[in-house]
């Protein structure tokens, strides 16, 4: 017999850390100090400009809360629930000692309140209690970016539930540079994984989430991008001779992440999104947790076209495999057939 869940145990446990908060003025002080500038957000698979300034900045960051549906798959749209109408949500670019204000919208359509936990902010619950947000209204936070690193940012209102909120989409990533920026490279591209678990549906049809089907783990789909086929129909692009840096998250809600381009080797990986810690070298597959994330860099020798999978290789029927497109001429004396 199947077994439902109500909304109170769907809550449980997950409550008092997000609505308890104090509400803190923001002293003027230092921060009035500071250029303010506007923050330049993008889409899945593209990323933020590098940040070239030498001095930390006040850094406004707009975000809002969306209803809406979209293409899952060829065979099916999906009710998500995102941010600025995309899934995985922008990717936010700042540096560290940059004060970042954020201001979150929710559409007046929505049906949910929503808010956002920056893995990026020292304060209790992310900055979710002071970003709770009803359909139509606004909120503020104000937080200084303390640590460098790639981390996730993701919904976190516990009505009806916080995995609900993940699982139907909302979740992107904050880059925070250390000082002095990263090293240039030739292509940046921003990668997320997730899980969507959904109720059983027609060709055709638009699907709706399963919170049973994401208590016993079970994703009906696993993909790049908010779409089983984002990185088929638009792959990645390089030429020979780049030297390439992804940005890769993993929104879970529930799997690890074994993340592997099928003939590429990563000459770089900071694991765990860490960028002041020695990169691994010489990297075939890494391992991204969920709510985690890894920056690697390698340089593309051979041309042709790469997959990009999650080796826990039963996922690409579920929609886990994306291309990257090298052009170029040939390299014989790194990679040819023989008769």
């Amino acid at each position: 017999m199947p077994i439902s869940f109500s909304r109170n145990v769907r809550n449980a446990g997950l409550i008092s850390a997000f609505v308890i908060a104090p509400c803190l003025a923001i002293a003027p002080g230092a921060a009035s100090a500071m250029e303010t500038i506007k923050a330049v957000v993008t889409t899945a698979p593209n990323v933020p400009p590098p940040i070239t300034r030498k001095e930390a900045a006040n850094v406004m960051v707009e975000l809002e809360a969306t209803e809406f549906v979209g293409k899952l798959s060829d065979d099916n749209n999906y009710k998500f629930w995102g941010f600025n109408g995309t899934v995985p949500g922008p990717m936010v670019r700042v540096m560290v000692g940059d004060m970042v204000e954020v201001h979150l919208k929710n559409r007046a359509d929505s049906k949910e309140s929503h808010n956002i936990d920056f893995h990026a902010v020292t304060g209790p619950g992310g900055g979710a209690a002071m970003l709770n947000t009803e359909p139509g209204q606004e909120s503020k936070l104000r937080f200084k970016a303390l640590n460098p690193g790639l981390f996730v940012y993701h919904c976190a209102t516990a009505s009806p539930s916080i995995p609900e909120h993940i699982s139907n989409g909302m979740y992107g990533v904050i880059l925070v540079e250390p000082v002095g920026g990263l090293k240039h490279i030739d292509k940046e591209f921003y990668m997320m994984q997730s899980e969507f678990y959904t109720k059983d549906g027609k060709k055709g049809e638009t699907l709706e989430f399963s919170f049973e089907n994401g208590l016993i783990e079970h994703p009906s789909h696993v993909v790049y991008n908010g779409n089983a086929h984002s990185l088929v129909k638009n792959p990645l692009k390089a030429k020979v001779g780049d030297n390439v840096r992804i940005f890769f998250a993993n929104a879970g809600p529930n799997h690890v992440a074994s993340w592997h381009i099928i003939g590429e080797i990563f000459d770089k990986v900071w694991t765990e999104g860490s960028l002041t810690t020695a990169p691994l070298e010489n990297v075939q597959t890494t391992l991204v947790p969920a709510a985690g994330s890894a920056m690697v860099e390698f340089k593309v020798e051979v041309p042709g076209t790469y997959l990009s999978v999650d080796h826990s290789i039963f996922r690409i029927a579920k929609g886990a495999v994306g291309l990257l497109k090298v052009e170029g001429p040939e390299q014989p004396e790194i990679y040819k057939g023989l008769k």
